[in-house]
């Protein structure tokens, strides 16, 4: 299908796009990425957050300390690993092992926590992410866990448990992931930041470009993507790991709504913790319980709990618990 080297012109100051299997991202998926509201949202609190620059060093580094013991630890947890999220920060802080967990356990949250620090120090804003970067990320990810593959496109057919696809011939990873890397940096849709990352991310899980490690390489690589356009990384937890994966799976199917709902709820979370922790951010934000018995708030919790799923309500979760308060119910309630 289609001719190697196949391209079109978007714009004359770049490179034509180039497609190799004319994967047809216009054809299957729809036109658009987050709602008005949602866009003007997460722009809101990153103008917020925009104008607080420049950050204090200290501060900004105590918080990107915090962040990646947390991205480290749920991107580990989605894939298996059962260390808790204290027992993560021991291991990367402290330098310590615990007991009863394996030496991959350890090897996994120390590879993705120097990940994380290669990758802030690399990007920049408007930063290309480039296969080279995809390969150095995966090598760091598998280092002494299995050093023969990492940083090396699978050569062999793989199948996804619960997964309702089965990933490319092998002999094509290396050209979808390059026309989808020229994809991301024409954006020829002009989708916000957020939607790029999230459209990125399903189609990488999709070509699958390695035997193991893909789910982590590719939530950092869309956070590279992210991070280069001022967005804070988006962190999807490990209790929306289920979430997750049916909005994958949907979106295999071309049913986007999930997966974009997902990622953004997580940006407006991360901006809210940059918020908090460089300037003003969710003090005042409260679990929806104390938030329902406010007399100046008509809806149960339940309702609130609803809207914030749905991602009508500003809100941000923690654990299974969800935080919003009063200001953005009158909000909600003066659309």
């Amino acid at each position: 299908m289609g001719e190697k080297n196949l391209g079109e012109n978007i714009g004359s100051d770049k490179k034509p796009i180039k497609r190799y299997y004319l994967w047809g991202v216009e054809r299957w998926y729809p036109n658009r990425g987050l709602n008005e509201e949602q866009q003007q949202r997460l722009i809101d609190k990153k103008n917020r957050l925009d104008a607080l620059r420049p950050f204090p060093s200290a501060a900004l580094n105590r918080l990107r300390q915090d962040m990646a013991v947390e991205w480290t630890y749920n991107s580990n947890s989605i894939e298996g690993n059962t260390l808790s999220l204290r027992e993560t920060r021991v291991v990367l802080q402290d330098g310590l092992t615990i007991g009863g967990k394996t030496l991959r356990e350890h090897f996994e949250a120390i590879n993705h926590n120097k990940a994380i620090a290669w990758l802030e120090e690399r990007v920049v804003p408007g930063y290309a992410v480039s296969e080279a970067d995809i390969l150095v990320l995966h090598k760091m990810v598998m280092s002494s866990i299995d050093d023969e593959f990492g940083g090396r496109f699978r050569t062999g057919r793989v199948q996804i448990t619960g997964a309702n696809f089965i990933p490319p011939n092998p002999l094509k990873v290396p050209d979808l992931l390059t026309e989808l890397l020229s994809w991301v940096c024409h954006n020829p849709q002009n989708l916000d930041p957020v939607s790029l990352s999230a459209v990125f991310h399903h189609r990488f899980v999709w070509v699958h470009p390695f035997f193991d490690g893909n789910g982590r390489t590719g939530r950092l690589a869309m956070n590279m993507i992210l991070i280069s356009l001022g967005y804070p990384p988006i962190i999807i937890l490990r209790t929306d790991r289920n979430k997750y994966y049916r909005a994958l799976n949907e979106a295999n199917q071309g049913q986007f709504e999930k997966l974009m709902l997902l990622f953004f709820q997580g940006a407006e979370r991360s901006l809210e913790l940059y918020l908090s922790a460089l300037g003003k951010g969710y003090d005042d934000y409260l679990p929806l319980n104390l938030v329902a018995n406010d007399p100046a708030v008509p809806y149960g919790q339940e309702y609130l709990s609803l809207l914030a799923r749905r991602g009508e309500l500003e809100a941000f979760k923690e654990g299974r618990v969800w935080y919003s308060n009063t200001k953005a119910v009158k909000r909600y309630m003066n659309r």
